[in-house]
């Protein structure tokens, strides 16, 4: 019921962006739009994937390295490939957390250890994302009152995530104030996620040199996420300087990652609207986000393939049991 609301969400805010806009003129901005840079920024999600898989591959316990159970290169891709199938249904790129699953299904890692590393994965990329955004929005040239109120928000987002990330005493105490918020229903979930977040914590920072690689490497995929959406005005031939740019793409992937639509539709195509709306039309802007959009629809097509051994093994396994 709950992708059922979602949908409906993203399709209403679709058909009020294509009221409003002028469809002729988007039709033209992707027929006047230049070949090579759109080649290039779309392909663009090859090597991205490609080097989240060679993330992924880093976090494996290095004791298991040698072992038949070990990750390789090509069995990471298909993992972030078949996820991406779920983060095309499930809201906040959820559908990530499902690589905990498959990884325990192929006898990869623990199922406790495995939830905790993906979250680890999930936490940084959200930091990464947090710290160019911070970053873009101080450099912004234009502030009023709203970009004011968004990057202390974001800020704060930020510090939030780098505290839970560093410290295991604020992560108890955030994580005991959330029990008492949210509802009782949730407390299982929120116990659950505590108890790998913490096992996360034990994991990751007994080795300092292997966390810095892992941070520093997502921090460089979120400049290859973020220049792509900057590719992509370059291939609408569209004009936005890209420090501004970082700021504005951020905010937008932010937009897409509340849980209100389905899988980002619709909230994150009216945040490149609105956000880019002082260096472009919006026929401009509606079309950035079909683009954005592509990001994450080409490699849910892509997996499908995957997905769907992955299905079709643990039906196997189901069946044995």
């Amino acid at each position: 019921m709950k992708r059922l609301i979602s949908l409906i969400i993203s399709l209403l805010i679709l058909i009020a962006i294509y009221w409003k806009i002028d469809f002729a003129g988007l039709i033209k901005v992707f027929q006047n739009s230049n070949p090579i840079w759109m080649i290039i920024s779309i392909n663009m999600i090859i090597p991205l994937t490609m080097l989240t898989a060679w993330r992924l591959q880093q976090l494996m316990p290095k004791k298991g390295r040698k072992s038949s159970s070990y990750l390789n290169f090509r069995e990471a891709n298909e993992l972030i490939l078949a996820a991406s199938v779920l983060n095309m249904i499930l809201p906040s790129k959820m559908g990530d957390i499902a690589k905990a699953y498959f990884m325990k299904q192929r006898g990869h890692l623990e199922g406790t250890l495995s939830l905790s590393l993906v979250i680890f994965e999930k936490a940084c990329d959200l930091v990464s994302l947090l710290l160019w955004c911070v970053f873009g929005l101080i450099v912004y040239p234009e502030k009023d009152l709203l970009f004011w109120m968004m990057t202390a928000g974001v800020a704060l987002g930020l510090i939030i995530c780098l505290l839970l990330l560093s410290s295991r005493k604020f992560a108890r105490i955030f994580f005991e104030i959330s029990r008492k918020v949210a509802p009782k229903k949730i407390g299982v979930k929120i116990d659950s996620l505590e108890n790998s977040w913490i096992e996360m914590h034990r994991y990751f920072w007994h080795d300092k040199l292997q966390l810095t690689k892992f941070a520093v490497t997502s921090i460089f995929i979120w400049f290859g996420h973020l220049s792509q959406i900057w590719f992509f005005t370059l291939a609408l031939n569209a004009s936005a300087p890209f420090i501004e740019s970082l700021a504005l793409s951020s905010l937008a992937i932010l937009a897409g990652l509340l849980p209100l639509t389905f899988a980002g539709v619709g909230t994150r195509d009216a945040a490149f609207i609105m956000f880019y709306q002082p260096y472009f039309p919006q026929e401009v802007g509606a079309a950035l986000g079909l683009l954005c959009t592509s990001r994450y629809l080409l490699p849910a097509i892509a997996g499908l393939p995957f997905f769907g051994k992955y299905l079709i093994r643990k039906q196997g396994v189901g069946s044995r049991e």
